[in-house]
């Protein structure tokens, strides 16, 4: 009996010695929070809670397993689990401590500069950075904790180095697209091409960059569908990135009118119509003639707003405005289109009074 209890006591006594001193920090972390309300690094160690108590039960349970008098066999069998679970729990620390660094960096940073941009590209590079150093962590843990429960990997592990040469090689030919997207991804986030939140136009659509991966980036089309595109076409086709030099831009809205059209006060009516819009920011407006055709003329009305958002709202209103104002008071600067009653051709005309010249004869 004593074979039993004795191993259950002292692992249920080093759980619940762990679970406490977890609590113990949580509390201390809250109360550091309600301190510091503006603060956002006790929120982000309170991440840090359930890998921690691995960690200690893991390193707590190493010290006093041997309390539990095992025999030998299973001595060695729990001190390599429990070495291997040690290493995991510490990898994932590394993988939350990382992550709570890097949001209270760009937290910091963002207080610091109104450059939306700038806050922008440090979010891309650190995502990058998080996924390469997880990737890396994770690749390295699983690796060290398989040749710690398994001895005879490590002759397995020793020729694999051995021939690294020659598979990386390998590897390299076989992935090379992979690597390219990896590349690409690291080019994007350190060259400032483009970055999370940047409004782009890529085949044809027209959306929000939401997520940069190291292989793949999302973009978010304006009807909430998303786009997603290997990192390596950023760096090798052509795209329209409205963001980039500042979030303002300049829409433009074309109006197919007849000659007729009063473009002096269709110029004022615009004017008047942007000082009641939200969205104008009032850099830029314009009404002008930019063709003329034997029908037509083509009228472009420009105006400016604070981001593309704004803009494709702005666009869209003055159109309806402006089209709505001319049918009102100038329906005559509506485009026409010109319409004649169909007849017979002159040819035709002259075959049938030559067949109804010849019934004539024929009857007299």
């Amino acid at each position: 009996m004593e074979e039993v209890l004795r191993p259950l006591i002292v692992v249920a006594g080093t759980i619940a010695i762990t679970v406490c001193a977890g609590m113990l920090i949580d509390r201390l972390l809250r109360f550091s929070a309600r301190r510091r309300p503006d603060s956002p690094t006790p929120l982000s160690l309170r991440r840090l809670r359930l890998p921690l108590q691995m960690l200690l039960g893991t390193l707590a349970l190493q010290a006093t397993y041997p309390l539990a008098h095992l025999d030998s066999r299973q001595d060695v069998v729990i001190r390599k689990a429990l070495a291997a679970m040690a290493i995991m729990a510490a990898a994932w620390l590394v993988i939350r401590a990382a992550d709570a660094v890097a949001e209270n960096l760009l937290h910091r940073y963002a207080a610091r500069t109104s450059e939306v941009s700038r806050v922008r590209q440090l979010r891309t590079q650190l995502g990058l950075v998080r996924r390469i150093v997880t990737s890396v962590l994770v690749v390295t843990t699983v690796a060290v904790a398989i040749l710690l429960l398994i001895p005879s990997m490590r002759a397995l592990g020793a020729s694999m180095l051995a021939s690294a040469g020659v598979i990386g090689i390998i590897a390299g030919v076989a992935a090379q697209s992979t690597l390219s997207n990896l590349m690409a991804g690291l080019q994007i986030a350190f060259g400032d091409s483009v970055k999370i939140g940047d409004t782009v136009v890529v085949e044809g659509e027209w959306g929000v960059v939401e997520e940069i991966t190291l292989a793949f980036l999302t973009v978010r089309i304006w009807d909430d569908r998303r786009l997603t595109m290997p990192v390596s076409y950023f760096n090798s086709k052509p795209y329209e990135n409205w963001s980039r030099g500042g979030p303002q831009i300049t829409g433009t809205v074309f109006l197919h009118l007849d000659h007729s059209a009063p473009i002096p006060l269709l110029r004022e009516h615009l004017r008047e119509y942007l000082n009641e819009r939200r969205e104008w920011d009032g850099r830029e407006w314009g009404v002008v003639v930019t063709e003329s055709t034997p029908t037509n003329i083509v009228v472009r009305a420009t105006m400016s707003a604070a981001d593309a958002d704004d803009v494709w709202t702005l666009r869209c209103a003055v159109r309806e405005e402006l089209l709505d104002w001319l049918g009102r008071t100038h329906p005559r600067a509506l485009p026409k289109i010109p319409t004649a009653i169909a007849g017979p051709d002159p040819e035709q005309r002259r075959m049938t009074m030559s067949v109804n010249g010849s019934r004539g004869e024929g009857e007299q």
